[in-house]
């Protein structure tokens, strides 16, 4: 019956039904054929939502579309630019770089893509960074936005797995750092390989002048992570509250310091924050009732008896789960697939005694390579429509950047002092 499901959730998806609609009709027939009353759907639906943390998403997702129209990124950019602008590839390292500051504020790997791709494009082409290696550089570098706290999918597996939320995101701090910096070496060899950007010679005296005025023009903007990542370690609001302060202090930048964010384009922005957070928690209400059904059909005791009956092997059980998220995050969006998968592996993982804060972070840095790689590859479409690359001319520059991640995520699952080391 299971089989089922998923060939029609398959068909469906194939055919060109929104993800959150093919997951929530898949399952009716798994129901009816127990003799659940289909009134269960909405049950599942509207239970998976009640959850104060969840109030996160929506203040993470509108203060990501404020910051893209408030100045915040152009500033963040022009700091990455001052700091290795200067060295061959720099453009494409400061790329990197902004990405890193940008997702500290976000907390989606989407809205980092938008917001860097639209600032940084016009200057990468006029250094003469071919279109394609461009797009590969912020479609992979904007994964971050979901690795680097706060991050909207590590909120959407803390309510799943009951996880701390606030040590999620501390677990997030050094992989981020991790692939961030692995990401700069690679843009760094390959500018030199391919003779790619420019290098600007200068003496020490003007970078640090650089330096301080981009500092200078940005300051306000880098206090962001500081209040809110200092807020909630320090006790004084919890994840969701900050949130809320992300968007006040954001609407304060934009509006009163910057002064780029008119008021006339608030409606705009919070319609597109209010559309994106409605299609994001369809999903989650919709994948919750798949996830329902894969456990009234006990499909996750069926896989724990399978993976154990495999390998006792907690090493060897990371590699399939790597393999497993990786193939998952191909074809599902993170949190869908977070909301399927986390059913399952949990349970797995808390079996081979695998902390759960530091599976949590295996979860969803694997997942957000799934946002870098086709078909579904969000961030491959913002890519590609931003610098009006095809899909095809990006697989050749894009292969080696994935390469990287993999390399990288491999080390985070191996590693676990990467993920815990702050946590006490």
């Amino acid at each position: 019956m299971i089989a089922l499901v998923v060939l029609l959730m398959v068909v469906l998806l194939a055919i060109g039904v929104p993800v959150a609609i093919a997951m929530g009709a898949a399952p009716v027939i798994a129901l009816w054929q127990r003799g659940m009353p289909l009134v269960t759907i909405p049950q599942n639906a509207f239970e998976v939502l009640d959850s104060f943390a969840l109030l996160a998403v929506i203040y993470f997702v509108l203060a990501g579309k404020l910051m893209q129209a408030s100045g915040i990124a152009r500033r963040l950019i022009d700091l990455a630019v001052a700091l290795v602008g200067w060295m061959r590839g720099g453009l494409g390292s400061a790329t990197v770089l902004t990405a890193m500051m940008f997702s500290t504020m976000s907390g989606s790997s989407a809205a980092t893509a938008a917001a860097i791709g639209g600032v940084i494009g016009p200057e990468m082409k006029k250094q003469k960074y071919p279109p394609p290696f461009t797009a590969s550089v912020v479609a992979s570098s904007a994964e971050l936005g979901v690795i680097i706290p706060p991050s909207v999918p590590m909120i959407i597996y803390g309510v799943m797995t009951g996880v701390s939320i606030s040590d999620l995101f501390l677990a997030g701090i050094l992989p981020g750092l991790l692939i961030g910096c692995s990401l700069i070496l690679l843009v760094l060899a390959f500018s030199v390989v391919k003779g790619y950007g420019e290098r600007t010679s200068y003496s020490f005296g003007i970078w640090a002048r650089n330096v301080a005025t981009a500092v200078r023009e940005a300051w306000l903007a880098l206090l962001s992570p500081i209040i809110i990542l200092g807020g909630i370690y320090g006790g004084y609001f919890t994840p969701t509250e900050a949130a809320v302060v992300a968007v006040v202090y954001t609407l304060f930048l934009g509006l009163f310091v910057y002064r780029e964010l008119e008021l006339s384009a608030l409606p705009r922005l919070f319609y597109e924050a209010a559309y994106t957070t409605a299609v994001v928690m369809i999903i989650i209400a919709f994948a919750s009732v798949l996830a329902y059904v894969l456990i009234l059909y006990r499909i996750p005791v069926t896989i724990s008896g399978f993976v154990v009956g495999l390998t006792d092997d907690p090493l060897v059980f990371l590699l399939v789960v790597n393999i497993l998220l990786l193939i998952v995050g191909t074809f599902l969006e993170g949190v869908p697939a977070i909301i399927i998968v986390t059913p399952i592996l949990a349970p797995l993982a808390a079996a081979f005694e695998i902390d759960p804060v530091h599976f949590g972070v295996i979860v969803i840095a694997n997942l957000a390579l799934g946002m870098v790689t086709p078909p579904v590859g969000i961030n491959l479409f913002i890519a590609c429509t931003t610098f009006n690359v095809k899909m095809e001319a990006l697989m050749r520059p894009l292969s080696w950047f994935l390469l990287v991640l993999i390399i990288d995520m491999l080390i985070i699952s191996y590693v676990p002092w990467l993920s815990t080391v702050f946590l006490g």
